[in-house]
């Protein structure tokens, strides 16, 4: 099953967003961040294989058109 690496990309971004609050309100209320450890775990899968299909990988300055472009692809 190939994944494109651009929608890759934003999946795991999201993830790792959406990670660090989890692991935030875990370790203040001092229990362990372990769905939120998964989940960066997932993330960091997701980013890595976008960087490694990707030919040429990304550039920090093309993250954000990337985003757009597959928020597009999605929407329209």
């Amino acid at each position: 099953m190939n994944i494109d690496p651009d929608l890759a990309l934003v999946i795991g971004l999201v993830l790792g967003a959406l990670s660090i609050p989890a692991i935030v309100s875990a370790l203040t209320e001092a229990r362990a961040p372990r769905v939120a450890a998964i989940t960066v775990l997932i993330a960091g899968g997701m980013i890595a294989y976008a960087l490694g299909t990707k030919p040429g990988g990304y550039r920090l300055e093309q993250i954000p058109d990337v985003f757009v472009q597959v928020v597009a692809r999605l929407i329209g």
